[in-house]
């Protein structure tokens, strides 16, 4: 058995408190990197590579995790950001998956309380054409009973029938002609990204190597097995070892399993995901309201997220280039429509204020035999291959912590020991400790910090006295704060000015305009934080900028 040495790594296994900010310094990452093999090495920073690597390091494993990019760069920042046990999959039959995501669900809820909240979603049961009418309105309460018992019920609410001015009283806007009611119940919403890197540093709290800006170039081998990596890190390969590499790269992990067996046949079967964002006083809702979109299968969702509204998603099979993905002009006008059919809001594509575009790592034929995307089940898998390279496909942002605790089990049996897993019940930084409440009641920047940052919120506060500056806001109409940038840089290995304001701050998707404005200052504090040449610097904020005008030409325009 693997055991933490000393009482007060085990306490600080249950409290994962901080009391001095964990400064996370690149050069000093890539040094570590290069210094010294390690037991597991994981590929891939998303939220499941995260908490593999996390989960690893809390039983005493070393451990290094490297991202081609940047920290939830693909899928797992560009989820539904829905924390829940999955009402569909009881539909397709699948309740033990729905049993493991509201367990998983709740152990979030716990861990993460600062970045996971209680969210209430809305069923408007309509004569006609609605998700619902009357006689099948009285079925799905069956199913949310179902929902209820099957862990549902750990939220602290069981779900609840509407009359009409309930439901319009969180739905103002919505079409009332032909309304009924409503069936109310809860599941839980998340910050993707921030979530994703916060798994990520608490990984680094516990002792893992966590590395973006890394990409897997190729496999060591010796004897046929894998027993490591070449990374290339800024122009630099490194050569690391390692007694087992896990392969967590989602919709790219057939690319890295064909380095391992150049025979691979290819297994994931990307589904392509988009969502929308519009002012939330032209969408005016509380909570997340579920809609029909006409002549689809598919319901669409209006989730409130402050000031904005997220309408998603789709789900359609995508075989273009994985390395850009953009919501097109027949998606958003595909949202839109679902939105205006259930609303009386008149929204059109100048109400849109951002965009987001992923692709879930779905596991399944290519042919076309596995049936539609949105019908496939999103159950992983965890395997190991013949030169002991351990992969894991497949699976959803609700149950990474599970998903991670069974690769480390299957690393483990690759290199013949044994540890118990610890992060079932283990905070991720910023959660042990947190009231929701008492934030909330603070208001102005305090609220605005603890839900993105929880108890190291004061860490982000403490830097207002090294310079007075940096409690000003980025720009003038966003919350996000200079001192955040440089906390980015400092605490979370923020290395560029789209990590900042597309993953960091989330500014790209909730303000995109804003966010253009916010670059050219974002670049000052990160050159003056990283020492960043002045050329380095324009030439990020132009990226960002052309980014920025590529999304919005492919969103208005369509394809070019």
């Amino acid at each position: 058995m693997i055991r933490l040495p000393e009482r007060k790594a085990r306490s600080e296994t249950r409290n994962a408190i901080r009391r001095t900010p964990l400064l996370l310094d690149r050069a000093r990452q890539v040094e570590r990197l290069a210094a010294r093999p390690v037991d597991v090495l994981v590929v891939g920073g998303g939220v499941t590579g995260c908490y593999a690597a996390l989960d690893a390091a809390t039983r005493g494993l070393t451990v290094a995790l490297v991202e081609r990019d940047d920290f939830a760069s693909g899928t797992s920042s560009k989820s539904s950001k829905m924390v829940h046990g999955g009402l569909r999959y009881i539909e397709q039959g699948n309740l033990p998956l729905v049993r493991r995501s509201l367990l998983e669900r709740q152990r979030f809820r716990r861990n993460a309380p600062h970045l996971v909240h209680r969210l209430p979603f809305v069923f408007p049961v309509l004569t006609q054409d609605g998700v619902f009418d009357p006689k099948t309105a009285k079925a799905f309460e069956g199913l949310l009973w179902t929902y209820d018992l099957a862990g549902g019920w750990r939220i602290g609410r069981l779900h609840q029938k509407l009359t009409v001015p309930e439901v319009l009283t969180r739905a103002p806007k919505l079409r009332s002609d032909r309304l009924k009611g409503g069936l109310l119940y809860y599941d839980s919403r998340t910050d993707d990204a921030r979530l994703t890197l916060t798994i990520a540093r608490t990984a680094a709290h516990f002792g893992a190597t966590v590395l973006n800006g890394a990409a897997c170039t190729g496999l060591i081998r010796e004897d046929g097995r894998v027993r490591g990596a070449t990374v290339e890190v800024d122009g630099r390969p490194i050569e690391v070892r390692a007694g087992v590499v896990v392969n967590a790269t989602g919709v790219w992990s057939d690319t890295v399993d064909a380095l391992s067996d150049p025979a691979h046949e290819p297994s994931v079967r990307p589904a392509k995901g988009v969502h929308i964002v519009v002012p939330w006083t032209r969408l005016p809702i509380d909570g997340t309201v579920t809609v029909p979109v006409p002549g689809r299968a598919r319901r669409a969702t209006c989730t409130r997220w402050g000031d904005v509204v997220v309408v998603g998603t789709t789900d359609t099979d995508y075989d273009g280039p994985l390395d850009e993905v953009l919501c097109t002009k027949e998606e958003m006008e595909y949202l839109l429509d679902g939105a205006n059919t259930a609303f009386d809001a008149d929204l059109t594509p100048a109400d849109v204020v951002g965009s987001i575009a992923g692709l879930r790592p779905l596991v399944g034929a290519k042919d076309g035999k596995a049936g539609a995307t949105l019908d496939m089940s999103r159950d992983h898998r965890v395997t190991t291959d013949a030169q002991g390279m351990v992969t894991v496909t497949g699976g959803k942002l609700t149950t990474s912590r599970h998903m991670g605790e069974l690769v480390v089990d299957e690393a483990l049996g690759v290199l013949g020991r044994k540890a118990a897993c610890r992060t079932a019940k283990l905070p991720l930084l910023g959660g042990a400790g947190y009231d929701a409440e008492a934030t909330a009641a603070t208001g102005g920047t305090g609220a605005h910090l603890g839900e993105r940052y929880g108890t190291e919120a004061r860490f982000v506060a403490a830097l207002f006295a090294e310079d007075p500056d940096l409690a000003e806001p980025l720009v003038e109409g966003a919350p996000y704060l200079r001192a955040e940038v440089v906390y980015a840089a400092r605490c979370e290995l923020a290395r560029s000015v789209d990590d900042v304001l597309s993953r960091r701050t989330r500014m790209r998707l909730f303000a995109r305009d804003l966010s253009v404005q916010a670059a050219p200052e974002v670049g000052r504090l990160l050159r003056r934080e990283l020492g960043l040449p002045g050329d380095e610097v324009a030439r990020q904020v132009e990226e960002y900028v052309s980014g920025i005008d590529r999304e919005k030409t492919v969103l208005m325009e369509g394809l070019s």
